[in-house]
């Protein structure tokens, strides 16, 4: 087993790719505690694996962040993958929209890895895997405005902290993924006046002519959290089947 015993935090566990890494990570061995906001989808996902222990976190929220993380004694890997997708440009994003971006998207990255990055350095040793986007610093991606400056963001958050730990034994990477064939995205798609199109929209912009799965991401997650890529640090992942060539 790739992951035997590492005590793991997944963020955004309920669905998606938080899920399917959760799950992933616990089949390679892995003591998993899944988060999210959405306790009764996180109920689900303890129903497929009953040894994924289950925590209700906001993770935009400093005293439940706080909280939690007090009550963790140990860690050796944070994947955090909380994240809103914002459909707009500029001028369709106001305050309020810009702000709920900031928070969720690199706010929630910064809570979870202040309070945990003391751990790891405690034991001169630990992970952290931020998902990030290729839509970002990457590539400009239309109608994803305040999406990609805060996954650009979280590019510089990744390299930024792997720079300033990687003496003290603390790794960070992100993983970039392109479109992603989640319940989020299929929201997404509902919500578009002509849903079907959408969806044929979406594909057609595919280099390879489909959408990545979650298990495809997750399998990517698990390489950076193993031992596998011990010398790998502070890089930009992508999984995006070609839309970034």
């Amino acid at each position: 087993m790739r992951l035997k015993d590492k005590k793991i935090i997944v963020t955004a566990a309920a669905q998606g790719i938080g899920m399917s890494t959760a799950l992933k990570f616990a089949e390679e061995g892995a003591i998993v505690i899944a988060t999210d906001i959405n306790h009764d989808k996180l109920s689900e996902l303890k129903e497929i694996n009953s040894n994924i222990k289950i925590q209700k976190v906001d993770a935009t929220n400093k005293n439940d962040v706080e909280t939690f993380c007090s009550s963790i004694d140990e860690v050796d890997i944070l994947f955090h993958a909380v994240g809103f997708v914002h459909h707009g440009t500029l001028m369709d994003c106001d305050n309020d929209e810009f702000r709920r971006s900031i928070d969720v998207n690199i706010y929630s990255a910064y809570l979870m890895s202040y309070n945990l990055l003391p751990k790891m350095l405690t034991k001169g040793k630990g992970n952290i895997i931020i998902i990030s986007s290729a839509a970002s610093s990457v590539k400009g991606a239309p109608n994803r405005f305040i999406y990609g400056v805060t996954k650009a963001a979280l590019n510089g958050f990744v390299k930024a902290l792997a720079v300033d730990y990687v003496k003290q034994g603390i790794r960070c990477n992100a993983i970039l993924p392109g479109t992603v064939e989640t319940p989020s995205w299929e929201g997404r798609v509902q919500m578009a006046d002509d849903p079907i199109k959408a969806r044929e929209d979406f594909i057609a912009r595919q280099a390879m002519g489909r959408l990545a799965q979650p298990e495809e991401i997750a399998s990517l997650a698990t390489y950076l959290a193993s031992d596998e890529s011990d010398f790998v640090t502070g890089t930009l992942n992508l999984i995006d089947g070609g839309w970034t060539l």
